[in-house]
């Protein structure tokens, strides 16, 4: 039996679908655990580059399993897109996928419940992906949701129709312009519907209790970054469920004495989308650099990203939350070119020195402290081994194992699942 668990240590965005598709052949199965169609997993490999949103990173491989957990919210729409996404590669997802009948459900009502909320906070808006997901885990601490088993019952459109007329009532209480046609959005959605219930719904707690008892190996994938967790995040600017590791415990219903391994996803840089602090933020050349080197839009919204400086507090705080084992450090090609590199390793806060994050990250007095560091020339891309790697990024990777207490274990050159390296 062995369970392992991978998640983003940032703001997200940090790469994991490409390592959960690179470490896909070493497990049986990949579990989503939390988060839904406002993830965007990115995997390159064979000149094709493929965005996930709600299906776990491991559907490429024949022989992987992929649980979508009962902490997943689905949006039937957007899973029903990414399905016929799949046609064009004949991925045998019938098979391949199985979904949680406690996983939660989208409806068209929850989205424009988000347009309304967010249309509402006016300059005080959190930068919200506007799919729905807060409404959607709102209405499941609030005992009203809809979830993925309901549909083998034959009055699962009577609730739905309830819930509904609730959203819109409470659409109209928020009194904002939010132009709709919801028959329009039904259509699309019951059709959806339909195509989900053509999959196999398991209780996947039990599914993944057995196979752990039969000796299966278990990869965790979370989404979204711990920076975003609604507890330990940078709140009020978070998504709505628990991206630490603790959320694969009550996204799968694992134990946490069952997890070995876990392991955290970080940039060689930060960057962030949407509002909230960001104590590295770069405005000058060298954010615009990593901005366009490294192609940093949302895989989900499109939105462009905010890039920095690696922010060490932040990472160590991260790692200490997760009790991250192993590290990955993602886009270490993008830095190649800087002639320095600069670390944030404190904050200057209410006029004294700080070594970790405090409640208030937005405060107006808050300064990174940096320590700079030697870049590198070389083009990286085409390294396939650690001692190849430039001498300065080696000492770049030494000075972050050295502050955060823990070894990097993969480093990322480039896009492609090949541009990786492990130590």
């Amino acid at each position: 039996m062995n369970v392992n668990l991978l998640l983003g240590l940032q703001w997200g965005d940090e790469g994991k679908g490409k390592i959960v598709d690179y470490l896909t052949k070493e497990y049986d199965i990949i579990a989503r655990f939390q988060g839904g169609p406002n993830a965007g997993h990115t995997l390159e490999f064979n000149g094709i580059k493929h965005v996930l949103h709600t299906i776990p990173s491991g559907i490429f491989h024949p022989k992987a399993i992929n649980v979508v957990g009962n902490g997943v919210v689905i949006d039937p729409v957007i899973f029903k897109k990414e399905l016929e996404g799949l046609d064009k590669y004949d991925v045998n997802y019938k098979d391949a996928l199985l979904i949680s009948r406690k996983a939660h459900l989208i409806l068209p009502t929850h989205r424009l419940l988000d347009a309304a909320s967010e249309t509402a906070k006016g300059k005080a808006k959190i930068g919200s992906t506007l799919k729905g997901i807060g409404p959607t885990y709102m209405d499941k601490t609030g005992r009203n949701g809809i979830r993925v088993g309901d549909l083998e019952f034959e009055d699962w459109k009577d609730k739905y129709r309830q819930l509904a007329d609730k959203h819109e009532a409470m659409i109209n209480f928020y009194n904002v312009d939010v132009q709709y046609d919801l028959n329009e959005l039904e259509e699309e959605f019951f059709e959806a519907v339909e195509k989900i219930k053509g999959l196999q719904f398991i209780d996947s707690e039990e599914y993944l209790f057995k196979a752990m008892k039969d000796g299966k190996s278990i990869l965790a994938e979370g989404a979204q970054g711990s920076l975003l967790d609604i507890d330990f995040g940078t709140y009020p600017f978070v998504t709505s469920s628990n991206t630490t590791a603790a959320g694969a415990c009550t996204g799968l219903g694992i134990a946490p004495n069952k997890i070995q391994q876990v392991y955290g996803i970080f940039k060689a840089y930060t960057t962030r989308v949407g509002s909230g602090p960001f104590p590295t933020e770069l405005f000058d050349k060298h954010g615009k650099r990593m901005a366009k080197v490294g192609h940093e839009f949302g895989a989900t919204t499109g939105r462009p990203r905010r890039c920095g400086w690696l922010d060490l507090v932040a990472l160590k705080y991260a790692v200490q939350v997760n009790g991250v084992t192993d590290l990955m450090m993602m886009k270490a090609d993008v830095l190649s070119g800087f002639n320095e590199l600069k670390v944030c390793t404190a904050y200057h806060y209410n006029g004294e020195e700080i070594d970790h994050l405090p409640y208030n990250l937005s405060a107006e007095d808050l300064k990174p402290v940096y320590k700079t560091l030697k870049g590198w020339q070389e083009d990286i891309t085409k390294i396939n081994s650690f001692e190849k790697l430039p001498q300065t990024l080696k000492d770049y990777i030494t000075f972050i194992e050295d502050f955060v207490e823990v070894k990097v274990k993969i480093v990322s050159v480039g896009p492609d699942r090949k541009e990786t390296i492990m130590r």
